[in-house]
């Protein structure tokens, strides 16, 4: 099993902001959390919002509390809002159930953290957030 090392969350979040950039987004926020849901990097661009780092962080939060990136979250918040409502009182209210929060897979299927970007539409978060993955060798699970 890998672990995420700082230096891992390092290339996903510089790679995040470079496809940001190259799409000329809005400032974003990236949140990196290990599979325990702890924080490892949090990178806020100057000019994004003072709530983005709370929503990236739920974002990743969500993808870890279900097992899979926030985009399923979003899906069943339209079918399933009971299920979304009491997931995120369980959660105390940390859940943000938005496209945006990408699970961090190894190449066995392991499950080695989470990455929540915010700042943008929900489907560009979720770009940057897999483009950092994947510049990380690693694989992105969107839901």
């Amino acid at each position: 099993m890998r672990k995420l090392t700082l230096s891992t969350a390092e290339t996903i979040t510089s790679n995040a902001l470079d496809k940001a950039a190259s799409l000329g987004l809005k400032p974003l926020t990236v949140a990196v959390l290990d599979a325990g849901g702890h924080t490892t990097l949090l990178k806020r661009q100057d000019g994004s919002s003072i709530m983005r780092p709370q929503i990236a962080s739920g974002k990743a939060i969500g993808a870890l509390a279900v097992g899979t990136g926030t985009r399923w979250l979003n899906a069943n918040a339209e079918t399933r809002p009971h299920f979304v409502n009491a997931l995120n009182g369980v959660s105390g209210g940390a859940i943000v159930p938005v496209p945006g929060g990408v699970l961090i897979k190894n190449e066995d299927g392991e499950t080695l953290g989470a990455v929540g970007v915010t700042g943008d539409t929900s489907d560009n978060d979720e770009a940057c957030a897999v483009a950092g993955i994947e510049a990380a060798g690693l694989i992105a699970d969107c839901g």
